[in-house]
């Protein structure tokens, strides 16, 4: 059987993931979706529209989605869940997990590589992150987990703008986008987003785009030209927009860039101890890399401790060999990783 698709829903509290989950499970998209909740939640979906039965964890719905919500740990529900399909007891093609308004998804992001039977079921397919354009600016400012959110997410969407001023709305994503520049970001009305825009995001794929906003690249232009050609848009540096002094967020990112290729050995035992000393602090991190002595590429990524790489296609004819990689945590020691890796360039 192939493998379950899996969406990790994140957001803060009125972000409108409700509303997503609302519509995931009443509308007829034709996908059988299981939805788990994490019933900690502040506001739960049961009330509105199951009526819960605590006997039953599962909730088959009218659209032939199923609901259920979380009493033991996640990866026990994953696992029933899954025994449960195989056994043709329920249908469902995907699944979507809502965790709490407080949660960093790290966690459950790991699950689905940690776990060897999870990992034989599932395919974990992104982190989507609903941000609420009228209390981001004071939840980012207040809340790590609001931040980390952002950090962690392969896509963002930004709920209700249409209630703040457009300037506000180009601020927040100007913030959000030095936050976590690999993810694209949306505006949507009231958690109204087209299925086809939730779901096979592949964000998790270790595949050769790594995909970074041009414009967020370009910024070193015409700055420093010297022989690493490395140096990156540092926070605000060449950047001709109003706000962007307003915040220094301990969430942040930067790119590593460099034509020469790298020592595969060297930049093995580099990059495994920088995830030991900072593994909690890196949330997501990826890249796609120039090897000495291979014609394919190689990508990477990894979410906290936990790093994974894979060979990708061969490098074009005439195409510039160039090494990316995108590092995206929490007060992350910039220089050290930099210098780390121009280290580690063969």
């Amino acid at each position: 059987m192939s493998l379950i698709p899996a969406t990790i829903l994140t957001g803060f509290l009125g972000a409108g993931k409700t509303t997503l989950l609302k519509r995931v499970l009443t509308e007829a998209h034709g996908q059988k979706i299981a939805v788990i909740e994490n019933e900690f939640g502040e506001e739960n979906i049961d009330n509105d529209i199951l009526s819960v039965n605590t006997e039953e964890q599962i909730i088959q719905m009218s659209n032939g989605c199923v609901c259920c919500t979380i009493r033991e740990d996640l990866r026990s529900t994953l696992a029933d869940l899954a025994e449960k399909r195989r056994k043709g007891e329920l249908a469902f093609d995907r699944v979507v997990i809502e965790t709490t308004g407080l949660a960093d998804p790290g966690p459950v992001a790991q699950t689905f590589f940690m776990d060897d039977e999870i990992a034989e079921s599932y395919l974990l397919d992104s982190v989507l992150t609903l941000v609420d354009a009228k209390h981001a600016e004071t939840q980012l400012d207040t809340r790590q987990e609001a931040r980390r959110q952002v950090g962690f997410a392969d896509q963002i969407f930004i709920s209700k703008s249409d209630l703040v001023a457009r300037d506000e709305v180009d601020a927040l994503i100007h913030r959000l986008k030095h936050m976590n520049p690999r993810a694209p970001q949306r505006t949507v009305h009231f958690g109204e987003v087209p299925i086809t825009e939730v779901f096979d995001l592949k964000g998790f794929n270790l595949n050769a785009k790594l995909d970074i906003d041009p414009d967020f690249l370009s910024g070193d232009e015409h700055a420093h030209h010297h022989d690493h050609d490395h140096h990156d848009h540092e926070h605000g540096e060449h950047c001709d927009h109003p706000h962007h002094h307003a915040h220094d967020d301990d969430v942040k990112s930067f790119v590593f860039r460099s034509k020469k290729p790298f020592n595969p050995a060297k930049l093995e035992d580099f990059l495994g101890a920088i995830v030991q000393v900072y593994g909690p602090k890196m949330l997501r991190y990826k890249g796609v890399l120039n090897m000495k002595g291979s014609d394919r590429k190689v990508v990477f990524q990894g979410v906290h401790q936990l790093m994974g790489s894979d060979l990708g296609p061969k490098w074009a004819p005439g195409e510039e060999k160039m090494s990316k990689m995108v590092f995206i945590g929490i007060d992350l020691p910039k220089d050290v990783l930099m210098q780390g890796l121009e280290q580690c360039l063969a």
